[in-house]
């Protein structure tokens, strides 16, 4: 995992950063920032990677901010275009866009003190790669000027622009710093989201739902409240929208939330078989988890599934995480089956450890148990 990230910027990133700036401003020098770059960039990890360039830069562009930033536009290559469904798509250029990582930095290093400038620069970076990150420093230092502008941006023609606007404010953006205050009161992110609840993108649309994902760990009931407003003759985008956002509190089995996505009933689905293989897995396996699910009544029976695996965690406990196997609808007497496919690999975002696992099915929030599963270390470990 570590290698692929650092892939992102790969070695002959500072190289092709250097002939970028050279391309826009003749007299940047090109030997002297990859020669601050490259000395131990092999070894470095993405972030590092990042940090390096930046430093590089910081000695090779003028000192001066807003002639820096307006170089820094001028080497940028056009927006990234973006499909019929709004989503951005590649159009061969041949590197990955982290290659204005090292841009994000610059600018939320130095350009705090030149707004408008710093502005202008964020705006056509997040065109081209993202400035969730650059945001975030003048969110905290100059929060009514940002905010200011970011609902301008709600109107901007480019979706990327428009995204910015969601996940720039996110309270509990992965991997980014935290905005304390609009963890305390998300408010004014939540203001700025009417504008986008219903955006034509579903980059966009899928941003405001990890927005509400953040607000409802810290304020689950202002999340069901919003929710249950938007709910009110909502279009479908809008509807998948707020189940996304709802997603975690359906996981706990919420009944407001399930309410909310007409689950709040309890569902008389049975289970009619369940298998898993294999059988003892090695952390490293993939597991597939196979089951069935019958009508025996006499009307149609509708169901919120999902499946939920307690894991273990390092001091033994058990910590339970559920996956979506979507909504179902079984006339009398039918029958649906259902499988998952779950990686047991070590990730960045979940660390397995071996020992007694469990599985259980939730059924519109309902719990029910199905057996468990011993995980052995991986036959590689020594």
């Amino acid at each position: 995992m570590a290698e692929s990230l650092k892939s992102l910027l790969g070695e002959d990133a500072p190289q092709r950063l250097a002939t970028l700036l050279h391309r826009a401003w003749s007299r940047f020098d090109r030997k002297a920032f990859t020669a601050l770059a490259m000395p131990g960039y092999p070894i470095l990890g993405l972030m590092a990677r990042g940090e390096r360039m930046a430093d590089a830069l910081e000695q090779t562009l003028p000192a001066d901010f807003e002639r820096a930033a307006a170089i820094l536009s001028s080497a940028m290559d056009p927006p990234l275009p973006m499909d019929a469904r709004g989503e951005p798509c590649s159009d061969g250029r041949g590197y990955s866009a982290f290659l204005y990582l090292p841009y994000s930095i610059f600018i939320s290093r130095h350009g705090l003190e030149h707004f408008e400038a710093a502005m202008d620069a964020q705006h056509a970076l997040t065109q081209r790669f993202t400035a969730e990150f650059s945001i975030r420093p003048f969110l905290v230092r100059h929060p009514a000027a940002t905010l200011a502008r970011l609902a301008q941006w709600t109107a901007d023609p480019s979706g990327h622009v428009r995204r910015l606007v969601s996940e720039g404010t996110r309270p509990r953006l992965p991997w980014a710093r935290r905005l304390p205050a609009l963890v305390a009161d998300p408010s004014p992110g939540l203001a700025l989201l009417e504008h986008l609840r219903d955006d034509p993108s579903r980059y966009v649309r899928r941003s405001v739902a990890n927005h509400l994902g953040d607000v409802g760990k810290d304020h689950p009931q202002r999340l069901l409240a919003l929710a249950g407003r938007w709910m009110s003759d909502a279009p479908p985008p809008r509807v998948q929208l707020l189940r996304h956002a709802l997603r975690t509190l359906v996981r706990r089995g919420d009944p407001d939330a399930l309410s909310l996505l007409g689950s709040g009933h309890s569902s008389r689905l049975s289970i009619r078989s369940v298998s898993w293989a294999p059988a003892r897995p090695h952390i490293g396996d993939n597991l597939v988890v196979t089951l069935a699910l019958h009508n025996p009544e006499a009307e149609v029976q509708t169901a919120l599934v999902n499946l939920e695996i307690g894991y273990v965690k390092a001091n033994g406990q058990l910590s339970p995480r559920a996956f979506s196997l979507g909504n179902v609808a079984l006339a009398s007497g039918g029958v649906v089956t259902l499988r998952k496919q779950l990686s047991l690999r070590q990730m960045t975002t979940r660390t397995h450890y071996p020992g007694l696992h469990t599985i259980a099915l939730q059924l519109n929030g309902r719990r029910h148990p199905l057996g468990d599963f011993f995980l052995d270390p991986s036959p590689l470990t020594p």
